[in-house]
């Protein structure tokens, strides 16, 4: 699948982010990645806390183990997901 692959127990997403929306949920492809928009303002780190907490929830994990290890001042984002314990129906048929 574009935009997410696995290593060993992990998961790397590649996202498009886009902060401000009105709430936070999957909005389909940006290129090769997934897009999501978050309900927060890119100001403070608010987006990047706002997006640890929804990609938490959606993936069934504690906010420590969503890390985002590229992307922490831009649009386009690389996120491992540690241990995924569900994957998102809509992402994920």
């Amino acid at each position: 699948m574009n935009g997410c692959r696995r290593d060993g127990d992990d998961l790397h997403l590649e996202l498009r982010v886009q902060p401000g929306a009105r709430r936070s949920e999957w909005s389909g492809r940006h290129g090769d990645a997934l897009k999501v928009r978050i309900a927060a303002p890119a100001t403070e780190g608010r987006a990047n806390r706002t997006l640890i907490a929804f990609l938490a929830g959606q993936f069934g994990v504690p906010k420590r183990r969503v890390v985002i290890e590229h992307g922490l001042h831009g649009h386009d984002k690389r996120v491992r997901v540690i241990a995924p314990a569900v994957l998102p129906g809509d992402l994920f048929p």
